[in-house]
């Protein structure tokens, strides 16, 4: 059922065709479209650092200079430095080793919203007793104004 195009007619007039040598980019770019959506999507999940449940209020974000050192208070009470677990008892030797001694660097003290309120407190007492001078609490922004 097959036609023959082309002249020269017999048997032994058929010519073998050449491997196509061009590289098919179509592959690769829907591979590099899909490991770039994945990035986008996970990126802002990377730098959160410890997940705490933070409690939401209308206060504008302050304003940085300098990268400020953050204390998280997660729901069960355990204490992290950035990302990193820490002891109540080496809080505040690691809070002056991250600050090179800086009494006026800010600390940043994040708790979880389900956690006792004297908790942060004692935390944050701790810290100001070492010496520090700028510690603020961290709440969550409100998603938009109108809603």
């Amino acid at each position: 059922m097959g036609m023959s195009v082309g002249g020269g007619g017999g048997r032994g007039s058929r010519r073998r065709r050449k491997p196509m040598s061009d590289i098919n980019v179509t592959p690769l770019v829907d591979v590099m479209l899909v490991l770039l959506i994945i990035f986008m999507v996970t990126s802002p999940m990377m730098t959160s650092g410890v997940n705490v449940d933070l409690p939401k209020t209308d206060a504008k974000p302050v304003n940085t200079d300098t990268k400020p050192i953050t204390v998280s208070i997660k729901a069960d009470g355990s204490i992290y430095l950035g990302d990193n677990p820490v002891s109540a008892d080496q809080l505040v030797d690691q809070l002056k080793a991250a600050s090179d001694n800086d009494p006026a660097h800010r600390i940043f003290v994040r708790g979880d919203s389900h956690i006792d309120y004297g908790k942060v407190m004692q935390v944050m007492g701790q810290i100001t007793a070492g010496g520090f001078t700028h510690v603020a609490l961290l709440a969550q922004q409100p998603a938009a104004a109108g809603q």
